[in-house]
């Protein structure tokens, strides 16, 4: 049997679209990041446990009988490493036994990259695995929040990690997360990813999770207005008189919709994705951002896979985010973001109906402020197809 993998994100199952997100070890991490749900709120655990046999050979033999020609695996964490590199060796065994002829099997991992080196990086390689790395910025922005037990900085083990993936050409991208201590430095930033080649990069805002329930907004620690003014000043670099030279994934969004497709980020889609959210004991859930009893799903261990995709929960939250607020339909815009993300929309409790999202602000700004240069960019596009 042949099966052949592949490192690309952005393919999707052509018939059930479904992807799974799966942490390989609940919360044990070897950081401490101080924004960490898991650093902030309870400290880590005294042991790892990592997903059980049984229950990942049950999962991939029966996802592996749907997927129609391709499977997607997200692994994260925590930090996954700590799962052992056996771990993942078992995984890719048990996903070419189970994978029907000519399957393409996509591995994502996301990782602070400390513990990399040159057995994990050639095995990335051998096996196709998209590496993420999370990393806010140069040094003096990462080690203030993303730090060691200790509180030691992580820069230099990251960096080190880094260079191990390179040594091994193995794909990765760059992860940043942007609270107060970089929303403001957008610039220095953007500087620093192209003094080290990173030519993939990603922005999340950071998420005050402690205070979360999943019936409220979303609560971060930057506000709307710092986001977009941070947007627009890493758009004008990424810009680049119409010539960009780095993909950053919020702004390639964009340009896929003037280009006439959709959006790849599911915050800016006209639906969520089918994409289950396992953790590491198997419960399942349709959204890392709504892990409750009020939307668990099953768990793959105990449950059939089919009986889990076609529970009434799954339906209930995929029909969350087309019910769109009153003031996003009639939104110049509402084709590049559709509402945002339901997780950040506030709820007036008296006539429960939904507000805008959080980050609505940000996004009106960004999108008028780059429009006129976003129509001439597509221009550029097509005529060079």
């Amino acid at each position: 049997m042949t099966v052949d993998c592949i490192s690309s994100n952005s393919i999707s199952n052509p018939i059930s679209n479904l992807s799974v997100m799966w942490k390989t070890v609940s919360e044990a991490c070897n950081l401490a990041c101080d924004y960490c749900y898991y650093s902030r709120c309870g400290g880590q655990p005294d042991r790892i446990e990592r997903i059980d046999s049984s229950i990942l050979e049950k999962f991939i033999k029966e996802y592996m009988a749907i997927t129609n020609g391709f499977a997607s695996f997200a692994w994260q964490g925590g930090e996954p490493l700590l799962a052992g590199i056996d771990f993942f060796k078992e995984v890719v065994r048990l996903q070419a036994q189970y994978a029907p002829k000519n399957t393409m099997i996509s591995n994502a991992l996301q990782t602070n990259a400390t513990l990399l080196n040159d057995e994990w990086a050639q095995f990335f390689k051998h096996y196709h695995f998209l590496i993420g790395v999370s990393l806010d910025g140069p040094k003096q922005i990462n080690d203030a929040r993303r730090v060691t037990g200790s509180g030691f900085g992580s820069f230099d083990r990251i960096m080190k990690g880094i260079n191990y993936l390179r040594k091994h050409q193995v794909d990765f991208n760059i992860l940043t997360v942007i609270h107060e201590n970089n929303v403001g430095k957008a610039k220095e930033l953007m500087e620093f990813y192209e003094e080290e080649g990173f030519s993939y990069v990603q922005f999340i805002p950071c998420m005050d999770f402690c205070s979360q329930e999943t019936d409220k907004p979303g609560k971060y620690l930057i506000t709307p207005e710092e986001y977009g003014d941070f947007l627009c000043e890493a758009f004008d670099i990424w810009y680049n008189d119409g010539h960009p030279k780095m993909s950053i994934r919020f702004f390639d969004n964009m340009a896929s919709v003037y280009l006439g497709s959709e959006a790849e980020l599911c915050t800016h889609r006209p639906s969520c994705p089918k994409t289950l959210i396992l953790e590491q004991n198997g419960d399942a859930y349709p959204c890392d951002f709504y892990i409750s009893e009020d939307y668990k799903l099953g768990n793959v261990g105990t449950d059939f896979l089919m009986d889990i995709l076609n529970h009434e929960k799954f339906s209930k939250f995929q029909g969350m985010k087309p019910d769109l607020p009153e003031k996003c339909r009639s939104c110049p815009y509402l084709s590049l973001c559709y509402g945002g993300c339901p997780r950040n929309r506030a709820i007036d409790e008296e006539s429960e109906t939904h507000d805008r999202d959080y980050f609505c602000q940000s996004y009106l700004q960004i999108y008028e402020y780059a429009h006129e240069r976003m129509v001439q960019l597509a221009e550029r596009v097509r005529a060079n197809w």
